[in-house]
């Protein structure tokens, strides 16, 4: 039987590689929220993103994956403040959400070729 101070550093060891992941993926997301702003002419507030939901998903070969939402603020104008998100499945983006207009932009990545 395990001794107790192994699956604490198993535990640990899992605790640091969950951290260090999301950190990576963030930052992805926060390098896709501004490129997107700047593809449309807008403003990435704050320059960072807010970690909003983490779910499992399946990718498209049907393999568990940490699916993450961030939500992020951005500006049209530069005197309000508007919403957005993005959706990584692991560290790929599969979903970039902005609604500046009706109805919200809204892109749906293609799946690695």
């Amino acid at each position: 039987m395990p001794s107790l101070e192994l699956i604490l550093v198993v535990l640990l060891a899992a605790v640091a590689w969950l951290w260090l992941d999301s950190l990576k993926v963030r930052e992805a997301a926060v390098k896709a929220a501004r490129a997107a702003c700047e593809s449309e002419g807008l403003m990435l507030l704050d320059d960072t993103v807010a970690i909003a939901s983490v779910k499992l998903g399946r990718d498209a070969d049907g393999h568990l994956k940490l699916q993450r939402t961030y939500d992020f603020e951005y500006s049209d104008t530069g005197d309000n403040r508007r919403d957005g998100s993005v959706v990584l499945l692991g560290r790929r983006i599969v979903l970039f959400n902005i609604g500046v207009r009706e109805p919200a932009i809204v892109r749906v990545l293609p799946r690695d070729p």
